[in-house]
């Protein structure tokens, strides 16, 4: 008796080579699409945009050992706790206030974290919730950084124009609102 193949003997011997025909008969059945003829990708350019102002700000910021994400969240960290009287903001409100989720938020933490720039403390009514609080090295590294960033928002002003600049911002916190995923996301259906 011939010795079967492992395939054969787990019963796809005869079936396989008709399911991969038909895998790429559906592929070639799918429609043909011009790239040429597509509208422009405001996602694609966003991001295009995005990562050549972060490239132009971490390059700023080098000095001082941060990145322009780093930078961003920092100050967000001293707003939201100025704006609490002192009390820092909770991950969930930080979270929130830079539309990241969650894991996206504890991720980018953990280097500012470990360099004791930031700490993430339990908050003292509710232990189930983390606070995120710049330490002193951090507020002193962030006040180091922010001629660095200045010197950089500045050039990027100057270059595209200070009404430009400001649409610019405009537009990114128009896209970055409630109010535009609210009116972009379908209505519910009604049950």
């Amino acid at each position: 008796m011939a010795s079967q193949s492992p395939r054969a003997r787990q019963g796809q011997g005869s079936g396989a080579p008709k399911a991969a025909a038909a895998r790429k008969t559906a592929r070639h059945d799918l429609a043909v699409v011009d790239a040429f003829d597509l509208p422009p990708c405001n996602n694609t350019a966003l991001r295009r945009a995005a990562r050549r102002l972060g490239n132009l700000y971490d390059d700023a910021l080098e000095p001082v050992g941060l990145k322009a994400t780093q930078i961003g969240l920092m100050v967000e960290i001293a707003r939201l706790t100025a704006a609490g009287q002192g009390r820092p903001p909770s991950l969930q409100e930080l979270a929130t206030r830079l539309a990241i989720q969650i894991s996206a938020l504890t991720h980018a933490l953990r280097p500012l974290a470990r360099d004791g720039l930031v700490a993430v403390l339990p908050d003292p009514e509710d232990g189930r919730t983390k606070r995120g609080a710049l330490t002193t090295a951090g507020a002193a590294r962030l006040n180091e950084a922010t001629a660095h960033w200045a010197a950089v928002n500045q050039r990027v002003e100057a270059v595209l124009g200070k009404d430009a600049a400001a649409a610019l911002r405009a537009l990114a916190d128009q896209v970055s609102s409630d109010e535009f995923l609210a009116a972009f996301m379908p209505a519910a259906p009604v049950k």
